[in-house]
């Protein structure tokens, strides 16, 4: 056994033996040790997607640093290591924190002066692969993770929201998924959420009705009960049917959740949808950007024992879909004039370089510019999907 791996090992059972709020310093105490590094930063990206903050088990983030304008966040957006030369002499090092497609952060780490940093490289990354792995399982026992992702408070009804999301993207070897809330410390109502098996992908997008406590109380009961019936196994349709039985039950047609519900078959890029409301839906491909149009059908909740029937369509290898809410597509200028398709295909043209992680966070960047006001009057979300063809298992 080589030292290189030795050193690996030694680093894994550190951190898997760590207490959860003791990961950053442990992982700064390992890199010290086994790598000679001068300090050591766990930064998680706030939940706005805009800054990475560092994590402190006893206060407030002391840095921060821009997702668009730093050397950790092209780190970030790039998801690969970048290496910095300091002025000093001193060599910043940058690795992504990312677990499963569900980008987390950057693990920031200083090497003294006349430090060959390619020699560990590799090394160090791995070590960054594991620490996610360990801050996705900490965070069950610990709100210093979560701190960490706020740079300023979260409304009730955004803590509520944000509790209830799985994350803000994941991928696989056929699929990526990415997903961005707007305004992301303020949140009405609307929601995703997503599950994948070894066949599947099932996807929700949600458009909720209200404003704070009670939009997030009616969210929460739609998303559950859509939970409560996919973990039954039953087809999308019954799921709908069920969920909408919940929310009526509830609120006897006073309010109700538009939902946009979409089962992927992985190995085909076949698709069975529900359109149960606003949120809408646009392809991608081949560089050309198409509204596809679904059958309308009522939302959850709107009427006792309303029945679901889920619509076919057909993936391409490299399609790209975006759902959106009203909260984008509606959304208006200063002038008055929604947002619409032409706009929406702009800023889907313009990002279709990006992976589906980024995508949803630079659309509501051009959004912001449309409406001329940095934080919109409404939830705005945009979800991508990225489908790649059945893939050869390694």
């Amino acid at each position: 056994m080589t030292d290189n791996v030795k050193r690996l090992m030694a680093a894994e059972r550190a951190l898997r033996s760590a207490a959860p709020h003791h990961l950053p310093a442990t992982v700064r105490d390992v890199l010290c040790g086994l790598y000679g590094a001068e300090s050591v930063d766990l930064l998680l990206v706030d939940y706005g997607a805009t800054v990475l903050q560092d994590v402190s088990a006893t206060a407030a983030p002391s840095r921060t640093l821009p997702v668009h304008a730093s050397a950790a966040g092209r780190s970030f957006g790039a998801q690969e290591p970048i290496v910095a030369q300091g002025d000093d002499g001193r060599t910043n090092v940058y690795l992504p924190v990312t677990v499963r497609g569900d980008r987390l952060g950057v693990l920031s780490v200083t090497l003294p002066p006349g430090t060959r940093p390619e020699a560990d490289l590799a090394h160090l990354a791995t070590v960054a692969q594991i620490l996610g792995h360990e801050v996705v399982v900490a965070e069950r026992d610990t709100d210093i993770y979560q701190r960490a992702r706020r740079k300023e408070r979260l409304t009730l009804a955004a803590e509520m929201q944000w509790q209830l999301l799985p994350a803000r993207s994941c991928a696989g070897p056929q699929y990526a998924l990415g997903a961005q809330l707007e305004p992301a410390y303020a949140i009405f109502g609307d929601n995703f959420d997503w599950s994948v098996s070894a066949d599947h992908l099932l996807l929700y997008v949600t458009n909720g009705m209200g404003e704070g406590i009670e939009a997030s109380l009616l969210t929460n009961l739609g998303i559950n009960a859509l939970r409560n019936a996919r973990r039954a196994g039953i087809p999308i349709a019954d799921q709908a049917a069920l969920a909408d039985q919940a929310v009526y039950a509830q609120y006897r047609g006073e309010a109700y959740l538009s939902v946009l519900l979409v089962d992927l078959e992985l190995g085909t890029g076949r698709v069975q949808i529900i359109d149960a409301g606003s949120p809408r839906m646009l392809r991608l491909r081949d560089g050309t950007v198409t509204s596809i149009a679904l059958e309308a059908q009522l939302p959850l909740g709107m009427f006792e024992e309303t029945e679901y029937v889920a619509q076919d369509y057909q993936m391409q290898p490299g399609d790209r879909l975006l759902f959106v809410s009203d909260g984008v597509h509606k959304v208006p200028a200063p002038g008055g004039e929604p947002y619409g398709d032409h706009a929406l295909a702009r800023a889907i043209t313009a990002t279709r370089l990006l992976p589906a992680a980024d995508v949803p966070s630079a659309v509501l960047r051009e959004l912001q510019g449309h409406r001329g006001s940095p934080e919109p009057d409404d939830d705005a979300l945009v979800v991508c999907l990225d489908w790649f063809g059945d893939q050869p298992t390694p």
